[in-house]
């Protein structure tokens, strides 16, 4: 399988996935500037859309959107536990974290900060709503190890991404000790160490 991928962006979520679930991958890195790969395609030939991340699979079929990713790359081994059965209850409360991991604080929080034509009014709003979101997020983990409870699941990595862009829009998290931690449990992770080796991260 080939992930496209650019460094430190969510895409770094399913790359995490794929090292936990000891999957082999081709990771082809973007220049989502230029809509190129570092190896010379055309970009939005793979992904019209023009973001990472894409997987493209041994049969040629392309799969585009970070949940959907992580959560076919954990289905393929599933003895790693990295989500609930399809069809339990949990498995639709872990959609739901990944949901609002993408809407709330990727696309509604932070993505207005990390674009340079957002208005300062609007980034004030998007920092007030993302302040919220980071707040109801401590409170899930106030008493449990992940987001599911005491299992790693893909909506902790995705969540763990996401929570390292704080620090490049003056986001800061050290008001949540809990959160501050989770960053740091999920750091040490090997498999979070080495997806962030191979982009260079650390």
């Amino acid at each position: 399988m080939k992930l496209y991928y650019s460094k430190g962006a969510c895409s770094l979520s399913p790359h995490i996935i794929a090292c936990e679930a000891e999957l082999p991958i081709e990771l082809i890195e973007v220049d989502l500037a230029t809509k190129r790969t570092k190896t010379g395609e055309d970009f939005l030939s793979i992904n019209p859309n023009g973001y990472v991340p894409v997987l493209v699979l041994d049969d040629g079929n392309r799969l585009t959107e970070g949940p959907a990713i992580v959560q076919y790359l954990a289905d393929q081994a599933p003895g790693k536990h990295l989500v609930p059965s399809a069809g339990t209850f949990e498995r639709y409360r872990l959609q739901q974290w990944l949901n609002f991991i993408a809407t709330e604080i990727h696309k509604g929080g932070f993505g207005p900060l990390f674009n340079p034509a957002t208005p300062e009014a609007a980034k004030k709003m998007a920092i007030a709503s993302l302040t919220s979101r980071l707040e109801t997020v401590a409170e899930q983990l106030a008493n449990r190890a992940f987001l599911l409870g005491e299992h790693f699941t893909v909506a902790d990595a995705y969540l763990f991404v996401t929570l390292g862009w704080g620090a490049y829009v003056d986001v800061d998290i050290s008001r949540w000790p809990v959160l501050v931690d989770y960053v740091a449990k999920i750091s040490a992770r090997p498999a979070v160490q080495k997806a962030m080796t191979e982009e260079g991260l650390i």
